[in-house]
């Protein structure tokens, strides 16, 4: 049956839907005025005449930065910390959140391993201390030192395990009584059953990995072997101007340190824009599935 709507709900919905546009549009406005700029010449973004669409549309900074060594390399060890990173975490959080998902009539000393992992983010030993346990370890310039320190990510076993906690126990009842032992019901039935959870983790820990500058930048002692998030941040922060070829005019007339910039920050931001789209329906349902109970 339809309903009539009244006319402050009409005035609701339009000023809502509005407001929200307004607010897209504000969020993405850096984002278009980042790529107008990478495919503007040089002449056109150093007058500022680049807002929302390319000026004097060209892909020589993009032609540049594919043929430049250290942007190159610094995205394979992003690539690299991404897919050895993300495994790790998945792994762990999944196999912390199960037992943490039990009762305490299940597994005597639930309660005190979770504390124990709810005290690590209210409470942090410093960053000097961080840094010394790492260089202890023989970590410092390898890719590991990027990875298993933030091995374990406690916000994610706190999510997938309330997402655990909500299934049905029936589920885990009936296959205990079939013969199947706990790693079974984990990896055939929990973690099927998880799939908008473990999107939702998935999404964090990617999108982490990527970000991350702050831990390449004080634990890479050599700039080869920056992640792209560090190489960038300092590219950014770098006041001096960039190095070209002279004796290629149309090279110098074409792109500049701004173009240059603008085109290596949309490529590092390309790859999580590409799958943010394909994760993005789990995200909601990840993260409040399992948390309020009937």
């Amino acid at each position: 049956m339809n309903r009539q709507l009244s006319l402050g709900r009409k005035v609701f919905i339009v000023g809502n839907y509005t407001f929200l546009i307004l607010l897209s549009f504000l969020c993405l406005f850096p984002l278009i005025h980042v790529l107008a700029i990478s495919f503007s010449s040089s002449a056109a973004a150093s007058a500022g005449l680049v807002k929302l669409w390319p000026v004097d549309f060209t892909l020589s900074s993009y032609r540049y930065i594919l043929n430049k060594q250290e942007f190159i390399r610094s995205f394979g060890i992003t690539m690299q910390r991404v897919v050895l990173g993300f495994t790790i975490n998945m792994l762990m959080t999944i196999i912390c959140a199960y037992p943490l998902s039990k009762e305490t009539k299940d597994f005597k000393f639930r309660t005190y391993y979770a504390w124990y992992f709810i005290i690590t983010i209210l409470f942090g030993g410093g960053l000097i201390p961080w840094y010394m346990t790492v260089s202890e370890t023989g970590l410092i310039d390898s890719i590991w030192a990027l990875i298993i320190p933030g091995a374990v990510p406690v916000f994610s076993v706190i999510l997938l395990l309330n997402f655990f906690r909500g299934l049905p126990k029936e589920i885990e009842e009936s296959a205990f009584m079939d013969g199947a032992g706990h790693w079974v019901v984990l990896w055939r039935i929990y973690v099927p059953l998880s799939l908008p959870s473990l999107a939702t983790v998935s999404l964090f820990t990617i999108v982490g990995h990527w970000n991350a500058w702050f831990d390449g930048l004080i634990l890479m002692n050599f700039p080869e072997n920056y992640p792209l998030s560090t190489y960038l941040q300092l590219m950014i922060i770098n006041s001096n101007p960039m190095k070209l070829d002279a004796s290629n005019m149309q090279e110098l007339a074409e792109i500049s340190d701004r173009t240059t910039r603008a085109s290596q920050i949309f490529l590092g931001a390309l790859p999580i824009l590409l799958v943010y789209p394909f994760l993005q329906k789990y995200f909601v349902k990840g993260i409040v599935l399992g948390s309020v109970k009937g």
